[in-house]
């Protein structure tokens, strides 16, 4: 998954919705880092999560 994560792609945790929208700050092999709206900025496995990238101008 983290071929498709760059810098600046909004992202959702498929677990954690209530985390809200998360922005990728950087990625290096499977270490994403990721600021969420309410969860701040946290490490994600993308080897073990898949996050699902989001077009935040279709978002409701």
């Amino acid at each position: 998954m983290s071929d498709f994560l760059a810098p600046g792609v909004f992202v959702r945790h498929p677990s954690q919705p209530d985390w809200g929208l998360g922005q990728v700050q950087s990625v290096v092999g499977t270490r994403v880092t990721v600021n969420f709206e309410h969860a701040g900025k946290l490490l994600i496995n993308s080897a073990a999560i898949s996050l699902a990238i989001v077009d935040p101008d279709e978002e409701v």
